[in-house]
Order: structure tokens, then C-alpha cells, then sequence
């Protein structure tokens, strides 16, 4: 039987197929002092060698593939640049009025279905300086899966798997961190193949009419899922990748070739299988590093990490989207020169008229 760590190192070579972060998909918000936001969407490829000749030889046309989890429909503004190395740079730039309508647009998609998020921009006046109060909760997929990962661990081992907070291995040594880590590792992939095997299932079941000469009724097929289930988890398969082996195992199991369509690509059933199946790696594709610039000086990067440029930088990743939404905060202060100027004329003011009325 093959190891639960084999199944994940197989399941990142498949995610790297079609991941954004092969693209270098990168996501940039400034929020301007007036409450207005700009987005820029940015995303790279090294060009081949037709692409080379066609950009050299003058031909027109050519544009790098846009990556399947961006959606730049709410974007007016683009430009493309080639950098060293023949790397081809696309962006994409748009200002909005306001954080809302910035966040309902959100550029970000999964399975050709635009993300959930929403935002807020809180700004108090405070005299000497103006406090920037900036809020974009991008939502959670955990309903993509049919099984939630809490029915196979508690709230704080998922989310620290998936987004490393809690800090769970705080004074561990590297022993006793790894054996910890371990059992945790053993939990979510068992969350994840059983997920996929519930795919499997539930897409067999809901298709169950068009099969010619079942093995077994509809209703016999449901009350063995459980069996097949753990069938196919002892047996070692990689279910979440789909293939002949799995088919061979179905036909082993109800001793018939009846199910074998919904694993062949070239069908149907199989292709809609394959798609469901390629929803739900997208999501462990997702790789956009999301940097924010806020007015002023940031006093606050939430769970951000401040470069010294003043930029606030975020991991935004499909898997710290599973336990819970994922929330991008700062806080900063910019200073009202205004307001110093008008309190240091009103101090030399008050500091002439004292001086006037000793004389």
C-alpha cells in the first residue's frame, strides 16, 4: 500500500501542472488616501522559441495564455513587457471609487467561478494624522469538499496544516515536531482521499440511470459505499488522480466493466468526472502573493509581513482558503501637514498676542 506521504507528493506534481504559480500570477492593492484603490493583476511566462520569432519577426497577434484562475473581465487598463531572460510580464490595472466595488470584482477564480470577497476601509481623523483602517476577507472553499476536514481532526490542527496558525509546534523539538506533524499529515490525507472517493461516488450514483446492465440496483450501489470506499483506500489507489488503475479496481470489486466509462476521459461522464476532480486541485494550484500599499506609514500588517518598502505582503494560497476565509488587514497613519501648519500658526498666534500684551 503506498505511503499517505507518496499520495500528497503525487497529488503537488499534479497541482504543478496547471498551477498559477507556475505563471507567477501576482495581485498588488494600493489604497489611495481619498478612500479610492487601485488593483494590478500581473502575470509572467518565458516565451518559446515560435513565440520568440513571431515577437522579433514582427508578426502580430501573439498574446501569452492567460492563467485559468484569473478573471480580468472589471480591468480597462493592461500593458506587457519582456524582461530578461525573454520572460513576458502581463498586467492588468484598474482604480475603483471604493474597497466594496474593488472586492466585488476581484479578479481571482476557481473552476471558472469568480471568488468570494468583500471589504471594507475604515478611516478616523484624528488631527495631527489620519488612521487608515483597510479589511478584504477573501471567502473560504471548505464546501467544495463533501466531507468537512473537523470530522477527521479539531479546528486548530486543520487550520494550522493549512494556514500555520495557530502555532502548534511552538518548544517542540525537531523529534517531536516531525512525529506531531506526522499525525497530522496522516489525518488530511485521509480527509482528502475520502473526499475524492465521495466524488467518485456521488457522481456514479448521480448518473446511475445511464449506465447499460449495472452489476448491482441503484440502491444496492449506495448501500455499499462504505465498502467500496475503504476498497479502494486499502488498495492503494491514488483516487484523486484518476486512471486505469482505479477503473480495474471498480470491475474488480462488482466483477464488471459497467463503471468503466466514467474513468475514460474520452466520455462524457468521464470527461465531467475529470472536471469535478480538476475543480478541487485548483484550489492547492492557487499560488497569488497578494502585496498591499496603505496611505502613510503602516502601524499594523494583521498577518501580513511588512517589507521595508513600506509594502505589506500576503500568502495568498488555495489551501489557507479550506479552514476558513482568509483575511488581508493593516492599519496605517499618514500625517496631516495641514493640520501642524495651522497648530503652529495658531501657537505663534497666541505666543504674539501674550507677548503684545506685556508690551
Amino acid at each position: 500500500m503506498k505511503t499517505i506521504s507518496s499520495r500528497l507528493m503525487l497529488l503537488a506534481a499534479a497541482v504543478l501542472l496547471f498551477s498559477c504559480q507556475n505563471q507567477n500570477v501576482r495581485m498588488h492593492t494600493t489604497v489611495h488616501a481619498n478612500g479610492d484603490c487601485t488593483r494590478e493583476v500581473s502575470y509572467s511566462n518565458v516565451m518559446t522559441q515560435a513565440q520568440r520569432d513571431s515577437v522579433w519577426g514582427g508578426t502580430t497577434g501573439w498574446s501569452q495564455p492567460m492563467p485559468e484562475c484569473l478573471n480580468i473581465d472589471a480591468f480597462c487598463k493592461s500593458y506587457t513587457e519582456i524582461g530578461e531572460g525573454d520572460t513576458v510580464t502581463t498586467t492588468f490595472e484598474q482604480r475603483f471609487r471604493s474597497v466594496e466595488e474593488m472586492c466585488a470584482q476581484t479578479p481571482l477564480q476557481l473552476g471558472g467561478v469568480r471568488m468570494r470577497s468583500h471589504g471594507t476601509l475604515h478611516r478616523r481623523f484624528r488631527w495631527f494624522y489620519t488612521e487608515y483602517d483597510f479589511t478584504e476577507v477573501i471567502g473560504c472553499v471548505a464546501d467544495s469538499f463533501p466531507l468537512p476536514a473537523t470530522d477527521y481532526a479539531d479546528a486548530e490542527l486543520i487550520s494550522y496544516w493549512f494556514t500555520g496558525q495557530p502555532n502548534l509546534i511552538v518548544g517542540l523539538s525537531g523529534a517531536e515536531a516531525s512525529e506531531r506533524l506526522g499525525k497530522i499529515e496522516n489525518l488530511v490525507s485521509r480527509w482528502l482521499n475520502d473526499n475524492f472517493c465521495q466524488l467518485v461516488f456521488n457522481h456514479i450514483a448521480a448518473h446511475y440511470d445511464s449506465i447499460p446492465n449495472p452489476p448491482v440496483r441503484r440502491d444496492r450501489f449506495v448501500a455499499l459505499r462504505d465498502s467500496l470506499s475503504c476498497y479502494l483506500v486499502e488498495s492503494g489507489v491514488d483516487v484523486f488522480l484518476g486512471n486505469e488503475e482505479l477503473s480495474q479496481l471498480m470491475h474488480d470489486f462488482f466483477h464488471s466493466d459497467a463503471y468503466a466509462p466514467f474513468f475514460d476521459d474520452e466520455t462524457p461522464l468521464g470527461k465531467e468526472l475529470s472536471e469535478q476532480l480538476a475543480q478541487r486541485l485548483s484550489i492547492f494550484s492557487l499560488n497569488v502573493p497578494y502585496t498591499l500599499q496603505m496611505p502613510g506609514t503602516v502601524i499594523n500588517p494583521g498577518n501580513g509581513i511588512l517589507r521595508p518598502d513600506g509594502i505589506v505582503f500576503y500568502p495568498l494560497t488555495g489551501e489557507r482558503l479550506i479552514p476558513h476565509d482568509y483575511v488581508i488587514h493593516a492599519t496605517s497613519r499618514k500625517n496631516n501637514i495641514w493640520a501642524w501648519i495651522i497648530s503652529a500658526l495658531i501657537i505663534l498666534l497666541a505666543i504674539g498676542l501674550f507677548f503684545r500684551k506685556k508690551s
